[in-house]
């Protein structure tokens, strides 16, 4: 069970470093074009309009792999609360309640990622935005759209890291 357990974590670890670069990324990203933007609009009175568009997407990346960087180091707000003197049984049914909730908010919008009404591909949250391009620049809607389910990916996976090194820890 420690091989898992330990591979699982690894597994998480690595995911979540990857996705704080990621995010730190699209946050310089974000700030640069807003710099850009305001430095064009008030330097020059000819603002680009595509630095407004990129900097809400980058803000979208932000936002949503920052979310799944808060859950892995446990700075999002709890459901249940609980101290290092609670005993393993209220440990496990408070990992239980709060896995329960991940999973019953995640599940239905992962599977609207994939799939359509119907089981239909093509009608998918990720399919329907591939052909859809950005208002202002030649770039299509799934480079956005793709993070919803890396996101709750990252999410699942930090989350089933948890639950198995809360459940292999001695009471």
């Amino acid at each position: 069970m420690t091989g898992f357990v330990t591979a699982i974590s690894s597994v998480s670890d690595a995911v979540d470093r990857v996705l704080r670069v990621v995010a730190i990324f699209f946050l310089a990203v974000m700030v640069g074009l807003i710099c850009l933007q305001v430095l064009a609009r008030y330097g020059f009175s000819s603002p680009p309009a595509w630095t407004e568009e990129a900097a809400r997407y980058a803000m979208v990346w932000v936002g949503l792999l920052g979310a799944s960087v808060s859950f892995k180091a446990r700075f999002d707000p709890a459901l249940v609360s609980y101290g290092p003197e609670t005993g393993r049984p209220k440990r496990l049914i408070a990992g239980a309640i709060q896995a329960a909730s991940v999973v019953i908010f995640f599940s239905p919008i992962l599977w609207y990622c994939f799939f359509g009404p119907k089981m239909n591909v093509a009608r998918s949250f990720l399919m329907r935005t591939l052909n859809v391009k950005a208002e202002t620049f030649d770039m299509s809607m799934i480079f956005v759209s793709v993070t919803v389910p890396v996101f709750i990916l990252a999410i699942g996976l930090h989350g089933l890291s948890m639950i198995v090194k809360s459940l292999s820890q001695p009471e």
